[in-house]
């Protein structure tokens, strides 16, 4: 229980600090025990303009990749997607989940892709 009321501090305490516009949307990283989502959003409109997950990753040929290489994959992928439409510069908000295995793998994939934070 304290677990969870942790989790819910963090994320408003990000979510306080970190505000998505047109010229600097906001990257957002929510993880499930399976699957990780990413999202860039532009709070002002209130609008996704990207969204993607693990579920939809491009297939990989033999062994399956592991959670971290995942979360890595769908950095880069999210980058790319983000290019498609002009979009640079974006602001991390990793959803009260601390900055370390898979959210930080996600953040690395997507500064290798071509964002900046």
């Amino acid at each position: 229980m304290n677990t969870n009321k942790n989790f819910l501090k963090r994320k408003a305490r990000v979510r306080a600090r970190v505000w998505g516009t047109k010229s600097c949307p906001r990257l957002n990283v929510a993880k499930s025990n399976k699957s990780l989502f990413a999202q860039i959003i532009n709070d002002d409109e209130a609008k996704t303009l990207v969204g993607i997950s693990t579920l939809r990753l491009p297939e990989t040929k033999g062994k399956k990749p592991t959670k971290v290489e995942q979360a890595s994959i769908l950095g880069e992928e999210i980058a790319k997607e983000a290019k498609k439409l002009k979009i640079t510069k974006v602001v991390f908000d990793r959803s009260g989940s601390l900055y370390h295995g898979r959210v930080k793998a996600v953040a690395e994939g997507a500064r290798k892709g071509g964002l900046i934070f």
